[in-house]
């Protein structure tokens, strides 16, 4: 019978829908994560990439967006390990990403400076915020997504918070 599920599992899964109606929120989800719009794009192509060459293996179509989203996570946490060793065995500075014309203007000061508070929060840290605050997801789903049980999600999301109330000095 499981062999049976598969293949609707692969015809439930409409990947072509999923990733014109979730891309922009996994480029943003991966931008956050890997501070740099080329990189997050490449993660999220491959996340999607992944998907189609595994929605056979779903066992539950509706977990796709799920996948996806895990994909992203563990794909931006891979760039970030590469970019350190680079860093570390090369000892050169990675060039920086040239900002669009209009960046200082979209971007308020406030805004500006909670998200540097929140890039500098330790990596799990970092994820929870992210995931909880940014993409709305409830602890269960970041527990899953992260492959962490729910108390963890709660503990580094209070740890998180009041780091970042700290740094902000209690400014929403």
């Amino acid at each position: 019978m499981a062999v049976e599920d598969a293949p609707r599992a692969a015809l439930a899964v409409d990947v072509p829908t999923l990733y014109e109606t979730h891309w922009r929120a996994m480029v943003r989800l991966a931008v956050l994560l890997v501070d740099d719009l080329a990189s997050a794009e490449d993660v999220v192509q491959d996340a999607f990439v992944a998907l189609h060459t595994r929605v056979d293996a779903l066992r539950d179509p509706n977990a796709a967006l799920a996948y996806v989203r895990a994909s992203v996570v563990n794909l931006s946490r891979s760039v970030i390990r590469k970019r350190q060793t680079v860093r570390k065995h090369l000892r050169v500075a990675e060039p920086e990403a040239t900002e669009a014309a209009d960046h200082e203007v979209l971007l308020r000061d406030e805004h500006r400076a909670a998200l540097a508070a929140v890039r500098a929060l330790p990596r799990r840290q970092q994820e929870v915020v992210i995931l909880r605050y940014w993409s709305g997801l409830s602890e269960r789903e970041i527990a899953a997504t992260l492959g962490i049980s729910a108390g963890s999600v709660k503990s580094a999301a209070s740890r998180g918070m009041a780091s970042l109330q700290r740094v902000l000095g209690g400014q929403s």
